[in-house]
């Protein structure tokens, strides 16, 4: 038995996966040094909040929480104080876990106990990436460190504390892996553990067994010789019967746990049909999607099962084979991870071993066919469709080996096919999602949401959000699921009962309403009334709206935050709108939930932040209205390509395709085998993020560059060039005389790329212009793009056809001349309102090529 589900009184709370591991290792550790990498930062910000807190561990001290200058500065001073007899933790993934790899190999030569966190992640290879995967810690498998794998925000917790009971009786060192982004980053309802179960969990016979061998001047030893070949050999194999009996040791900690909080485990566990003749074996939070979609396939007539691998080193043949039905005849080893030029990846080949090694014993009647396959890299989606394939294929006399899943490889032909219509989502679960932008709240918002439904209903919530490796100014997309049966979906959202869209612009980008279900509800933060704002959406979302026959609803949510002072921070607003369109809660008691949440959130920034906040929650209602769907599509616009249509072939072929969120559905074929990618595409990107853009006051700017040169993007530019030349110019287009002493007959132009703006208003803050006759007013001023986009598009088109200054006429020292250099790092994916980027930008200006 697995499930969360514990007795009624416990006290649910939702929290993610980093913060359930950070408050178990908090607990029980003395000494946590840390060094943040994405996806486990947050545990070691957690640590470092409660020892700032003042916050005590298990004995009644507070942790020291020391932040190193490297990964493998922090792995070093882990390593110095579990020396010392301290209880020691740190938190890491990818890269980081690799710089630790000589530590770790010298801590589990001297069987020094502890616990390392770890947020599995992609290893950068031919690119990098932030996403999870396990090719991280399939990287530090020959170092003598047990793998505990969990695969859900509920087992974190648990194993955090499990592995951290077995390495103190086993003194092999563990590491407790989850998987980055999926897990740590999962919003979940869990059963938190009490103190009195992890004081239970912790023996302090083998704690004090540990203080006993600490390095101390009372009782000096030498430890860490070096040695030659005639004893090294037998002094690696003296710390066999550690390895030997650790399983044993695991599987005790597993049973105490299971006494104590009702949630038992194994290191190998088997669900499924009794008979089964075709099984997954699998291991992280791929574990709950199989084990949903074996339950759907054999309550539909299949004979399949699921082997989850819970302890992964060291590797008991024996308590995978005790698991196992004889019935077998089929296995597919997923691993989560490549390993090129090798026979097979790393489950595939213990699999393979353990069988051959287990019939030729006599335990295990005959050597099942075992398949390897590869799935899930850098978070790529692994569904209930993937799994139904997979099982298809074990059916076949011949299946594919060394398979992969979610793609599709026109190369190697490896891929298999898969039906993304499949589905086993439970009807009585509610589905939302929303789009967002990096940095509006969105995100923040929707995980008090989640907390609020997990907390105070008697629904089952998880939330998960998506993030743009851009981060800050990028799509933020957001899934929560709620309902009344255990949710068990570690995968997004693909048919939705509610989409909200909290940036207009989005609506010509992204195909936003494909996910939504038929007679869902559509949210949208609108600049437009009930009354117009059907005539400012693409054709295709009008028809989408009438064909899935959508309730349809808008908010002005910049209105409302206008009015209350909340600036450009919607989040508040269209969480009120969300929680009054679902209606899981009475609507003055969603409402009286959220201003607790607020409170909650933003106590520290001061009571004025909390009043504008809930002034904001209580003018969220009266500005939202549904909208009359007229019958039939009227628009005059469609939505608009990714790219424009005269960008290079690469551009069209493979980054439109990643832009229009389409990036799933480019094979293998279509990808740089070696990474090597062409440079200077994100001119092709145009992102159109910001809803405001500065606007010129031709009349007022003294053109002294200032904007030019702070500018993050490149997206403000200046030239001068002879009148004759603007003759042709389009509606709208702005320029002035020249104020240069030099260049008296030219005229000067300030152009903005709108569609490439990300909104940060640094431009306006540099400006030293100010308008006499209204002082709030400057040369650049923040204005609706609704007002000027037209002429700002054709007039930056135009722009960049005017011939640029002669560079050695210009003088570099002066901002003003600089500010006519032409940049060569532009519209860059730095976050909005970077302060590295323009560095980068003045030395492109100022150096070229």
């Amino acid at each position: 038995m697995t499930s969360k589900k514990v007795p009624e009184e416990t006290a649910w709370t939702t929290i993610d996966g980093n913060e359930a591991v950070a408050r178990i290792a908090y607990q029980v550790n003395e000494v946590i040094a840390i060094y943040p990498i994405t996806p486990s930062s947050p545990m070691g910000e957690w640590a470092d909040q409660w020892a700032s807190e003042g916050k005590p561990n298990l004995w009644g001290t507070v942790p020291l929480v020391v932040e190193m200058q490297s990964e493998g500065g922090a792995a070093g001073a882990a390593h110095g104080a579990m020396q010392a007899g301290s209880l020691t933790t740190t938190f890491t993934a990818s890269q980081g876990l690799l710089l630790m790899i000589p530590n770790m190999y010298k801590i589990a030569g001297e069987l020094t106990p502890s616990v390392f966190h770890v947020a599995a992640r992609s290893v950068a290879a031919q690119a990098l990436s932030i996403f999870g995967d396990h090719s991280d810690v399939m990287a530090t498998r020959a170092t003598g460190w047990a793998l505990l794998a969990s695969g859900s925000v509920q087992e974190a917790m648990g194993f955090a504390l499990i592995a951290q009971a077995a390495t103190l009786k086993s003194r092999v060192p563990f590491l407790h892996f989850f998987d980055g982004f999926r897990t740590s980053h999962e919003v979940n309802k869990v059963a938190p553990i009490p103190q009195g179960v992890i004081r239970a969990m912790i023996d302090d016979s083998y704690l004090h067994a540990h203080r006993a061998r600490a390095l101390s001047p009372d009782h000096p030893v030498l430890r860490g010789t070096a040695q030659n070949p005639d004893v090294f050999f037998q002094a690696r194999e003296a710390s066999n019967p550690y390895y030997l009996n650790c399983p044993a040791i695991v599987e005790e900690a597993m049973e105490q746990f299971g006494q104590l909080t009702g949630r038992e485990y194994g290191l190998f566990e088997y669900t499924g049909a009794e008979d089964a003749d075709r099984v997954i074996a699998i291991m992280g939070s791929g574990v709950d999607t199989v084990e949903e979609t074996v339950e759907a396939l054999n309550a539909a007539g299949e004979n399949v099962g699921l082997l989850k691998i819970r302890l992964y080193r060291p590797f008991s043949i024996k308590h995978l084979i005790d698991v196992l039905p004889p019935t077998v005849k089929s296995v597919a080893a997923l691993d989560r991870t490549k390993e090129p030029g090798s026979a097979g990846e790393p489950l595939y080949l213990d699999l393979v071993a353990a069988f051959q090694e287990a019939y030729i014993g006599g335990d295990y009647p005959h050597v099942p066919k075992v398949t390897g396959g590869r799935y899930g890299l850098s978070s790529k989606e692994f569904t209930p469709a993937m799994v139904r394939s997979i099982f298809d294929e074990l059916d076949k006399d011949r299946p594919k080996n060394h398979f992969t899943i979610g793609i599709i490889d026109d190369v190697t032909h490896s891929s298999l096919d898969y039906d993304p219509e499949y589905s086993i989502e439970d009807p009585k679960t509610v589905r939302a999602v929303f789009y967002g932008l990096g940095a509006d709240g969105t995100v923040g918002a929707n995980k008090n949401s989640i907390k609020i439904i997990g907390e105070e209903t008697g629904n089952d919530a998880q939330g998960f959000f998506v993030y743009d490796s851009k981060k800050s100014g990028a799509v933020t997309v957001s899934h929560l699921r709620f309902g009344p049966n255990e949710i068990r979906a570690p995968y997004l959202i693909s048919r939705a009962n509610f989409v909200a869209c909290h940036q207009f612009q989005f609506l010509e980008q992204i195909d936003l309403l494909s996910i939504a279900e038929h007679g869902g509800t559509f949210l949208l933060n609108s600049i437009y009334g009930p009354e117009e704002v059907w005539d400012h959406l693409p054709s295709e979302v009008q028809r989408q709206i009438i064909e899935k026959n959508l309730k349809f609803f808008v908010v002005d949510g910049y209105e409302v935050a206008r009015e209350t002072g909340m600036g450009r921070r919607i989040n508040t607003i269209l969480q009120v709108c969300f929680f009054a369109l679902s209606g899981i809660l009475p609507r003055e008691e969603a409402i009286e939930k959220i201003k607790q949440a607020i409170q909650k959130t933003y106590g520290k920034r001061g009571q004025p932040v909390i009043d504008r906040n809930y002034a904001a929650v209580d003018a969220a209602l009266e500005h939202l209205h549904e909208v009359r769907v007229p019958s039939e599509v009227t628009s005059s616009f469609d939505m608009r390509p990714p790219v424009p249509a005269d960008a290079p072939q690469f551009v069209q072929d493979v980054t439109a395709r990643m832009i229009a969120r389409e990036g799933d559905l480019l094979p293998v074929s279509a990808l740089p085998d070696d990474g090597t990618y062409p440079t200077g595409t994100t001119r092709w990107e145009k992102r159109n993020l910001s809803l405001d853009i500065p606007a010129w006051d031709e009349e007022i700017c003294i053109q002294c560059g200032k904007c030019v040169l702070v500018c993050p993007h490149a997206v403000i530019r200046a030239k001068l060039v002879d009148p004759g030349l603007l003759e042709n110019a389009p509606g709208g287009f702005k320029s002035a005389p020249a104020r240069w002493q030099s260049y008296k007959d030219k005229s000067y132009t300030l152009q903005v790329s709108a569609a490439d703006c990300t909104g940060c208003q640094l431009c306006v803050e540099i400006c030293p212009v100010k308008n006499k006759s209204n002082t709030s007013l400057k040369a650049l001023n923040m204005t609706n793009q609704s007002e000027i986009n037209g002429a700002s598009r054709a007039g930056w088109d135009f722009f960049l056809d005017l011939p640029d200054a002669t560079r050695s006429e210009l003088n570099p020292g002066l901002v003003k001349d600089v500010q006519l250099y032409e940049p060569l790092f532009e519209f860059s994916g730095a976050c909005s309102g970077c302060g590295e980027t323009p560095y980068v930008k003045l030395v492109s200006q100022l150096f070229g090529d």
